[in-house]
């Protein structure tokens, strides 16, 4: 008679943790200025595209800009726009142009800020690039800060740089808690070569997990590959796949 042995997997076996079956991760395309990079980020699958209304950005476009360009989008897609330290009458006007828009807040927001808006929003997280304060600085407590913040749709992580926005820069995802009690949005430094192990390793420190790039499908700042958007996709599918392997919590022996 066959038994049979159990695999470890770190959402199921993880003590603490309910059991959950893995989902698809959700993936943002962000920064897009033109006609032809919203359809080839529609066209690989992406769940949401970004629009930076952050004037220092290079990828920086007017919220008339960003509404042409969301007129583009099929159903289904999320329109995000990104503010830092926006007047509510400027996020809300920019809205007002934009029905369906998700805000992003990625400066130095209140949680009283975010909701006087009265739309859905994320809130980004500047998570240091080391964590050892000797060097950073800084400690910065994501599971307070995703209680903080409980109000948002999702936390998104990001690098710490000087100035706002990750730069580009990848953090040390091993060094997140284990258990934040939030919906994460992966960003900072995300290629198609590093998003496959990013969603490996934060995954199972959250509810769920999406990831969003901009550099990292990018020719030049603010132009998008749809090459590398096909890419980054397939990456993001791939580790889909290898966490569904992975939930299969017995094997025969």
């Amino acid at each position: 008679m066959s038994t049979a042995s159990p695999t470890f997997h770190p959402d199921l076996d993880t003590p603490g943790k309910a059991s959950r079956p893995p989902v698809r991760t959700r993936i943002k395309i962000c920064g897009l200025t033109r006609e032809e990079d919203v359809d080839a980020a529609v066209a690989a699958g992406a769940d949401a595209v970004g629009f930076v209304l952050y004037e220092p950005s290079p990828r920086h476009v007017t919220a008339e800009r960003a509404a042409e360009l969301a007129q583009r989008l099929p159903p289904f897609v999320t329109p995000v726009l990104l503010f830092v330290n926006a007047s509510a009458i400027k996020i809300i006007a920019a809205c007002d142009r934009i029905p369906s828009a998700l805000v992003q807040f990625h400066g130095d927001e209140s949680p009283e800020d975010c909701l006087k808006i009265g739309r859905p929003f994320m809130r980004a997280a500047r998570i240091p690039l080391n964590e050892n304060p000797k060097v950073d600085g800084v400690h910065f407590d994501l599971v307070k800060y995703a209680e903080d913040f409980k109000a948002a749709q999702a936390i998104l992580l990001d690098a710490y740089v000087e100035g706002y926005g990750g730069g580009g820069k990848t953090f040390n995802w091993s060094l997140l808690p284990p258990n934040v009690n939030a919906h994460l949005v992966l960003s900072g430094g995300l290629t198609p070569a590093n998003v496959t192990d990013g969603i490996l390793q934060v995954r199972p420190r959250c509810k769920t997990l999406a990831v969003d790039v901009s550099s990292g499908v990018e020719i030049a700042k603010g132009i998008k590959s749809a090459d590398k958007i096909n890419q980054f996709v397939a990456a993001v599918r791939a580790a889909d796949d290898q966490l569904a392997k992975n939930h299969v919590r017995l094997s025969p022996t």
